[in-house]
Parts: C-alpha cells; structure tokens; sequence
C-alpha cells in the first residue's frame, strides 16, 4: 500500500537543521501517524511521501516555504513591558498565546528592555531548511472517523 490521499502513514523520523543538529527525532519513541493529504505534517515533507511504501527509507531536505515558512518581519512586535507586568521573572525563549487577526498565536520572546518587550510569532523553525531522515514503518486505510475528524486517532496520532 502506498501513501496516497487519506492513507494513515507511520514514520519513524529524525529532523536537523543546516548543521546538522537534531531538532526532533521519534527514536526511542512511537512513530508518528498522520492522515495523508490533509495537512497534518509539512507540505514539503508530505509530498516527497506522496507514494512512498512502507519500508522505504529517505532522506530529503525541505525548503523553507515547503516547512514553516520564511521568516515575516511583520510577526515581530513590540509590546508594551506593562503587558507583561503580572509576570514574573520574563526570560527571552518564554512563549505566550497572544489573540491575532487570525486567531491565536504563539510568540517568543526575543528581548526585553526597560519599557518594551520584542516578541516573534513566526514558528521557531521558520526561515531554515529542513532535513528529515524517514523510515516509513507502515501504510493503513483511515477509518470512518479519523476521515472524518481529518487526523489520526490513538498511538502516534492525534488525541482529543
């Protein structure tokens, strides 16, 4: 079976960066399963899986706008220090959800000065270049209900 459009694909994985520093791996744990086709992992790294088998090995590398984007300016803000006021001990790397035009959004705070806090809502990872070592362990029909959910349930999945 090869994953195609709505196949739950299992991978074992190990993602670095330009170099070569591992940033996440699945070793020594599940692999993950996702539901193909529906955006549940990166573009880029979906569509080098696109009808791949199961225990075929690969290693490809992903460009930003194929990962998590290139990095927007406009994502950096300065907010006021006051808004912070009820927190203690602000760090840079601290992450916040803040209320955007679209919804929630994670920040990270990059620096702190005496009247003003600099915060990044692009993703950690936006603007690098992405290499995934993939082991594809397995490819399975969906069910009705990760259909319709438009995720994977139970191990290495998503949970409610």
């Amino acid at each position: 079976m090869q994953a195609t459009q709505d196949k739950v694909v299992t991978i074992h994985y190990t993602l670095t960066d330009k170099a070569g520093e591992i940033l996440d791996t699945s070793a020594g744990q599940d692999p993950l399963s996702y539901l193909h086709g529906r955006g549940n992992i990166i573009i880029g790294l979906e569509r080098e899986l696109e009808g791949k088998k199961t225990g075929e090995k690969l290693r490809v590398t992903i460009a930003p706008q194929d990962g998590y984007g290139e990095i927007d300016e406009a994502l950096v803000m300065q907010i006021p220090r006051s808004a912070f006021k009820d927190i203690k001990n602000l760090e840079p790397g601290m992450q916040f959800q803040i209320k955007g035009n679209e919804g929630p959004r994670v920040v990270t705070v990059t620096e702190i000065r005496e009247t003003e806090v600099t915060v990044d809502g692009n993703h950690p990872l936006a603007g690098e270049e992405l290499t995934f070592d993939v082991e594809i362990t397995g490819v399975r029909d969906a069910t009705k209900e990760e259909l319709s959910h438009g995720h994977v349930h139970g191990a290495g999945g998503h949970h409610h």
